[in-house]
């Protein structure tokens, strides 16, 4: 007698947010965050202690899916890297931060006469 059971496939439970980024289930965690966790040397656990917002499964399934898939999520991740330089610089030189902490200082250096 044989038994036959039955798996059923699930998908890593990721969602596009309005940005562009992957977002694990319905929180606002990005697998960006949990794969940086990982990287870092973070077990599962540790990272569902992390972001409580996330059940245990949830952070097996992003790990499991990204070892399986591990050029292409590499490959969004550099995208995503490059793009958040991109802004760090036009924010830079729109508000010109890189004399910011001049700025704030003589501020301060004349509020205090």
């Amino acid at each position: 007698m044989s038994i036959q059971l039955e798996f059923k496939v699930s998908a890593p439970p990721f969602r596009w947010d309005e940005a562009g980024g992957i977002r694990i289930g319905q929180s606002r965690v990005t697998l960006d965050s949990v794969l940086a966790a990982y990287h870092h040397g973070a077990t599962p656990e540790e990272i569902a202690i992390q972001f409580s917002v996330l059940n245990l499964e949830d952070v097996y399934s992003t790990i499991a899916y990204y070892l399986n898939h591990r050029q292409e999520i590499d490959r969004y991740l550099e995208q995503r890297s490059h793009q958040s330089q991109q802004l760090r610089q036009q924010l830079s030189q729109k508000h010109n931060i890189s004399d910011l902490r001049q700025r704030l200082l003589a501020r301060s250096q004349t509020k205090g006469r």
